[in-house]
């Protein structure tokens, strides 16, 4: 594939950003980089305290992350970058001035993505924490054209391969 891409693999925690978006990446010879390596210092400083962010910290990086899709689109760069992207307003952060991203937003039940958070070693997410990923989740409406969705209820080369084929999709069209 020629033509660079712009990619946001989006999702709760546990619905598998991380290994999607780095086979896309590596599918689309594109650079892999994880939204949480963009965190402004202070929010990091935040979160290690064990203090949640709010919408006003967040700001500052989602708009972070719509930099480096720019940068890399004054470059003719590809690049993936999974980040949860749970509300609209986060997303529409991302996309300012960044025409052509697809979101690949993974989709899961909470039932699926509690058996796989407890499955992760030493990184286990109580219910309650996870109940809120999924009550923050604003599901992309048909409005948000630049949005594909993949279920994750299934083997995990079956739920990239769906997710290759829609990105390839939308770039043609």
């Amino acid at each position: 594939m020629s033509a660079a891409i712009k990619c946001v693999v989006m999702g709760v925690c546990g619905s598998g950003k991380t290994s999607v978006g780095k086979a896309l990446a590596q599918h689309f010879a594109a650079t892999f980089i994880d939204g949480d390596d963009l965190h402004p210092r202070a929010n990091i400083l935040k979160m290690a305290s064990g203090h949640p962010l709010n919408d006003e910290d967040r700001a500052p990086w989602l708009e972070r992350i719509g930099d480096v899709f720019f940068s890399l689109q004054r470059r003719s760069l590809s690049g993936v970058i999974v980040c949860s992207a749970l509300k609209k307003s986060y997303r529409d952060i991302i996309r300012k001035d960044n025409e052509g991203l697809v979101f690949v937003h993974l989709v899961g039940s909470m039932d699926t993505i509690l058996e796989r958070m407890a499955a992760r070693q030493g990184h286990y997410m109580k219910k309650d924490m996870v109940q809120s990923q999924f009550d923050t989740l604003e599901v992309p409406g048909p409005e948000e054209t630049d949005v594909v969705s993949v279920s994750i209820e299934q083997p995990l080369d079956k739920v990239i391969a769906e997710a290759i084929a829609a990105v390839e999709k939308k770039l043609q069209a």
